[in-house]
């Protein structure tokens, strides 16, 4: 099963479908959706190592996007969408902790989380829902997203081939490690402010 996954979405870099597919993911992982867009955006730079950094464009354009739709989350559909969301992440009780951290760290939350397997939707909704300055915002996600995609990228780039050849043999171990990255974001956004 992990192998064909692994070749469909080497087969899928070949595909003008492909930076949609990237975009949709990378998007939606910013908002609501709970996989990362890193399971495409990996053996797809390993099948197209030269457009790597195109990829990694298209995940930080769309990513800060998503974060966008998140903020809005956060600060129009809270008591709604935005509640709900954020009781799931196990931040519902903890409101009034996180309106006074993001008073004091709001800036360094969204720079240290938005690099880490820490679910990036919890940043962008609790960033609406305290109505942390939206401009700001949406600078420190580009450059919090923009570090973590062109960085996986730039090393896709340059060593592509041993990645390549090692995911070839483990893509199994590959899903699993990303797998357990997202459980434990999960588990330490409940655990850590």
């Amino acid at each position: 099963m992990f192998k064909r996954l692994y070749h469909w979405t080497l087969s899928l870099a070949e595909s003008p479908r492909a930076p949609w597919a990237l975009g949709a993911v990378s998007f939606t992982e910013s908002s609501f959706f709970p996989i990362p867009p890193d399971v495409i955006l990996v053996p797809m730079s390993l099948a197209r190592p030269e457009k790597a950094l195109r990829y990694a464009a298209i995940c930080t354009i769309t990513s800060v996007a998503g974060g966008i739709l998140g903020y809005a989350i956060g600060a129009l559909a809270y008591e709604t969408v935005g509640k709900w969301l954020i009781g799931l992440y196990g931040y519902g009780d903890r409101v009034e902790d996180l309106r006074v951290f993001y008073a004091t760290w709001g800036a360094l939350f969204i720079l240290i989380k938005g690099l880490t397997p820490i679910p990036y939707k919890l940043v962008t909704i609790v960033s609406g829902l305290l109505g942390y300055n939206f401009w700001l915002f949406v600078l420190l996600s580009i450059v919090t997203r923009g570090a973590r995609f062109f960085l996986l990228a730039g090393l896709l780039n340059k060593f592509g081939e041993p990645i390549k050849r090692l995911l070839d043999r483990h893509f199994a171990l590959f899903i699993v490690l990303i797998l357990v990255a997202i459980v434990g974001g999960f588990w330490l956004a409940a655990r850590v402010i």
